[in-house]
């Protein structure tokens, strides 16, 4: 006589801590920060370490590995600033000081962001048009595609200079030939991607949409705009970060006395190479917030239109 036997399921022991970090994004990023950090440390000794070593035999001190490794975290003007260094003057200069205070990094990166954000806005719109125009008309994607792509083939640090003077020359001055930087910077990838997206839907659904008598209009709103979505904020975040750069280039030809740019060229003329890092690690850290906020706009924008859960 057989007898039947029941199959206990298998429990799965409940996963550790290090195992779910690394499930995600959360490990392989912070283990990626840690390393950076310690390159940079290591960087740091290394790079200071013959100015401190001459002033030892200047000196003629006993020294050891671990006094140079000291010292060489602690200079005044390092050839590359530790870490700590630039957290600390990170938080005096953001923190210790008055937004309206010209030492202020707030101060100098509001300045920066408002031709920034203005770039990127005409830049969107710029490159949007151009898009659709691409898209519609044959004759333009032939003639104007070609100079789309050969315009990023000019180097900006070139170009800048000479927008600066141009718009000087006709009075333009401020915010508006930084903002006109930032745009030719960002007309690029909102042009391409939206191309890309525009010719995303297939022929069967441009098929569909036309036995029901559509307009060009009425295609372009009820399926192309939709379909381009997802290319469209994948430009954006590009465009984002690099309306940023077109600012901060925007302000070292002119000598402007405010802005990100003007704190990095104060900086190299006299020799702060902690005021300049910082000045960096802010533009860096400000660009990830805007990349985030597209980011952020994209999944609600998505789960409204049902293309993300």
């Amino acid at each position: 006589m057989m007898t039947s036997v029941t199959q206990q399921p298998l429990v799965q022991p409940p996963a550790g801590i290090g195992t779910r970090l690394f499930a995600g994004n959360t490990g392989p990023v912070t283990v990626i920060l840690l390393l950076f950090v310690a390159i940079w440390y290591a960087g740091a000794v290394y790079l200071n370490a013959p100015w401190q070593i001459d002033i030892y035999e200047r000196a003629k001190v006993d020294w050891t590995l671990g006094d140079l490794v000291h010292e060489t975290l602690r200079q005044e003007r390092p050839v590359l600033p530790a870490p700590h260094q630039v957290l600390v003057e990170m938080n005096e200069t953001i923190f210790g000081k008055r937004i309206t205070s010209k030492r202020s990094l707030v101060y100098h990166t509001w300045v920066t962001l408002s031709s920034a954000f203005l770039g990127f806005v005409i830049g969107t719109l710029l490159g949007g048009l151009i898009a659709v125009g691409i898209v519609h008309v044959v004759s333009l994607e032939k003639s104007l595609m070609p100079w789309v792509i050969s315009s990023q083939t000019i180097p900006i640090l070139a170009l800048a200079p000479m927008i600066i003077v141009v718009l000087g020359a006709i009075g333009l001055k401020g915010l508006v030939p930084k903002a006109i930087i930032s745009t030719y910077l960002c007309f690029f990838p909102v042009t391409i991607g939206m191309v890309k997206g525009l010719r995303s839907p297939n022929p069967l659904q441009m098929d569909l949409i036309r036995t029901y008598s559509a307009s060009k209009w009425q295609i372009f709103w009820m399926l192309r705009f939709p379909s381009s979505v997802p290319f469209l904020f994948t430009s954006l975040k590009v465009a984002i970060a690099a309306s940023l750069v077109g600012a901060i280039v925007g302000e070292m030809p002119t000598g402007a006395q405010a802005g990100l740019g003007a704190r990095l060229l104060a900086g190299s003329y006299y020799g702060q190479t902690i005021q300049i890092w910082s000045a960096l690690v802010t533009a860096a850290l400000v660009a990830a917030l805007m990349v985030a906020l597209i980011g952020w706009i994209e999944r609600l924008t998505l789960k409204r239109m049902g293309l993300q859960p």
